[in-house]
């Protein structure tokens, strides 16, 4: 017996996928599927059929937790983010899977299921792949990320990157129950004070640890004296003229735009800036000596003459824990 057109139809669809429910009501006998199921189909979830023996791919295992999960599931967290933004790539754990309550909550081999009450938000449709909004995956995968500094890189980049709006990603911190949004909260303080990324963050954090720097403002905009606009600092200390830069390589296309990066402070010190550059290695593995080095700088912008650059502030810091 050949499949009938119409799973024939659904199959394609679905990335090549069906369930058991669907060829029953198509009209497939038990006994032909059964057949099929041990010798030319594959079984990815209970009752989730791919008609074939290869090897899933991503759509193909975010179609089954779908399937598996029922016609009114989406796609959450990672699971979501990854399909929304092509510089997130999927997690190597569960698929992450909501279904409103009362549904319940389980895990079923590589999925998660997660009932939940908040079911107000504006899902998205990528062909027949349903999602959780930007924001509110962007602010589950942070909350279920593995430590807190994995999750204020996800806020933080999401926010750098402008996949999200700062906004929109504080109405589903707000939303959620208070238990967890500690570091979710943390993460966002730092993405409205203008941290472009996680390195940056993490100056700022670990310069809070010395009064020297209280009043630090992220990337403010410079003018020397002839109001020619200079290169704007990750970091600046207002009083002192201090900038504080963190080079990396990682974001940058190549050579040149590396190169460009670290030649672009040299407007800074040719206006009297006194600069003070970081690698994102020396910020997470030698945190001390970084400290050392920019206090080191402070005071030696302290020891000469503030120069005639003006800034216009972006944001400040807080230096509170």
């Amino acid at each position: 017996m050949q499949l009938p057109d119409e799973i024939r139809r659904l199959a394609e669809t679905q990335f090549g996928l069906v369930t058991r429910a669907q060829l029953n009501g198509a009209g497939v006998p038990p006994g032909l599927t059964r057949w099929h199921s041990g010798d030319r189909w594959r079984s990815l979830l209970p009752g989730v059929l791919m008609l074939n023996t290869g090897l899933p791919s991503q759509d193909q295992r975010l179609m089954s937790a779908l399937l598996y999960a029922g016609s009114d599931s989406w796609l959450a967290g990672a699971s979501a983010l990854a399909c929304h933004s092509s510089s997130m790539r999927l997690a190597s754990g569960p698929v992450q899977v909501y279904v409103p309550y009362p549904h319940r909550s389980r895990r079923v081999g590589w999925v998660t299921i997660r009932s939940t009450r908040l079911t107000h938000e504006r899902l998205v449709e990528r062909g027949p792949l349903r999602l959780s909004c930007r924001p509110r995956a962007v602010v589950d995968a942070a909350a279920d990320a593995i430590d807190d500094r994995s999750a204020r890189a996800i806020i933080v980049g999401a926010v750098q990157e402008r996949v999200v709006r700062l906004a929109d990603v504080e109405h589903w911190v707000g939303v959620r129950r208070r238990n967890g949004t500690v570091r979710l909260k943390s993460a966002l303080r730092e993405a409205a004070a203008g941290a472009w990324s996680l390195p940056e963050a993490d100056l700022a954090r670990l310069l809070r640890g010395s009064q020297m720097f209280a009043g630090l403002m992220a990337n403010p905009a410079l003018e020397d004296a002839s109001r020619r606009r200079l290169t704007t600092p990750d970091l600046w200390l207002d009083d002192v003229a201090l900038a504080l830069m963190v080079h990396s390589r990682e974001f940058h296309g190549g050579v040149l735009d590396w190169d460009a990066t670290v030649n672009a402070d040299s407007d800074l010190k040719d206006a009297g800036v006194e600069v003070v550059a970081f690698t994102p290695h020396d910020i997470e593995h030698r945190p001390d000596a970084v400290l050392a080095r920019a206090e080191a700088g402070c005071r030696r912008a302290r020891a000469r003459s503030r120069p005639a650059v003006v800034s216009t502030p972006r944001a400040t810091i807080a230096l509170a824990s």
